[in-house]
Order: structure tokens, then C-alpha cells, then sequence
């Protein structure tokens, strides 16, 4: 018969497409369930980061007080790190020529508060642009942004004493709290880099050197050299 199953085929369409319906929607709820267990997952993840995070960051930038020692014509470290050269080298801007050179590198679990490593006026500040290679270098001071302290030592104020503040891989701000021309206390704080950095400590060949490579400092307390 003409049209015969038509209304039956009609009927079918209309049943799977009822059906593709039901399994699309159970396929998105299904879908849903699990990227909404993902995103529960994810975000519990990224809190626990996040504390991690912020105990790192509240542990590198703790400030403990410097118990500075006793004695004369110290020159105590300014920052906390490890030396890794100790050597001569040209400062021209401050020193005015070839000078001692000590070098502490600051690794990420290191203070990076500075501390004056003198009392006297510090008369000297000098800051540069330059790159951000890996403070780990001990060449990185001659191409990476950094900031240059003097200091006039008011035991001996015929001496002078620089401070190079390197920016490293990660550090990309050095705040300087002492400004030219004030007069600091030794073990004052002066200065924070943030992340990994390098200080170089500039001395007169006078100086008598008191540490040696691989020494462990602590800023304001250990003494780096003594002035003659």
C-alpha cells in the first residue's frame, strides 16, 4: 500500500532522536561530573601551592636582628651567602682603582636583608641598568643591573669601603633603604634584593682579609676583614 510505514518510520526517527537527546544530555552530565571533580581537584592543588608559595615567601623574606660583634676596625659581612671569590680586582667608580674583592653569593634560601658591614657615612650610590644572567656567575656584576654603596668608616675615615648589590636570574629589584650621605650603624639595615643576588665587598689592598672561599656569612655579624 502507497505510504505504508511511513508513520512508523516517522515514529522511529522521532524515537531515536529522543533517544541521541537522552544519551547527549547523560553525556554531558557525565562530562560535567568529571570536569567539575577536575576543577575540584586543580583548585585543592593549586592551595596547597599556594601555601607552599607563601611559606617560602614569608621564609626568604624573614629579618632576623644582627648580634654584631665586638672589636675595632671591623668590617663585618654585609649580607648573608657563601664567599665564593676572593681576589683583586679594578673599581674605578668609588674605590678609585685596584681594590680587594670579596664575593658573596646569596642563593634563594639565603637572608637578603643587607646589613651595614661599618659604622661611618655611606657617600656613595650608584645604580645601573644591565641584564639578569645568573647571579651563580662571579662575573655577573660587570653586565647585570646592580647598585654601588661607599662607605667612609668613621674609625678610619681615610679608608673606603664599596658594596656592589647584583640583581640575578630571578632577583629583579633591589630596594635601597639608606641614602647618600647618612650616617649608618653597623649591622643597621640598608638594603633588600629580592631572590637569588650577589653582593661584592670592595676593600683597600690594606685590608687584612678574614675569610676564605667557601666560608658561610651571616650579614652584621661575621667578620669579612679588619682596616690596618
Amino acid at each position: 500500500m502507497k505510504h505504508a510505514g511511513k508513520a512508523q518510520a516517522a515514529a522511529l526517527r522521532i524515537i531515536f532522536f529522543s533517544l541521541g537527546a537522552v544519551l547527549l544530555l547523560l553525556l554531558t552530565a557525565y562530562l560535567a561530573q568529571k570536569v567539575s571533580g577536575f576543577i575540584i581537584g586543580l583548585t585543592s592543588t593549586l592551595g596547597v601551592v599556594w601555601v607552599l608559595f607563601a611559606i617560602f615567601t614569608f621564609n626568604f623574606f624573614r629579618d632576623p636582628d644582627a648580634h654584631v660583634p665586638e672589636g675595632k676596625n671591623l668590617v663585618l659581612a654585609p649580607a648573608h651567602g657563601t664567599v665564593d671569590v676572593v681576589d683583586e680586582t679594578d673599581e674605578l667608580e668609588f674605590m678609585g682603582g685596584t681594590c680587594r674583592r670579596v664575593s658573596i653569593f646569596l642563593n634563594v634560601f639565603d637572608v637578603h636583608v643587607q646589613k651595614a658591614p661599618l659604622t661611618g657615612q655611606m657617600v656613595f650610590h650608584k645604580h645601573r641598568d644591565g641584564q639578569y644572567l645568573s647571579a651563580t656567575r662571579s662575573d655577573c656584576g660587570t653586565f647585570n643591573e646592580n647598585v654601588l654603596l661607599g662607605f667612609v668608616p668613621a674609625e678610619v675615615p681615610n679608608q673606603k669601603l664599596g658594596v656592589r648589590l647584583i640583581a640575578g636570574l630571578i632577583a629583579r629589584r633591589i630596594n635601597v633603604w639608606a641614602a647618600a650621605g647618612e650616617t649608618v650603624q653597623v649591622g643597621e639595615r640598608i638594603s633588600l634584593v629580592q631572590f637569588g643576588s650577589r653582593a661584592d665587598i670592595y676593600l683597600p689592598l690594606s685590608a687584612q682579609i678574614k675569610c676564605k672561599l667557601g666560608d658561610k656569612m651571616v650579614g652584621g655579624e661575621t667578620i669579612l676583614a679588619t682596616f690596618n
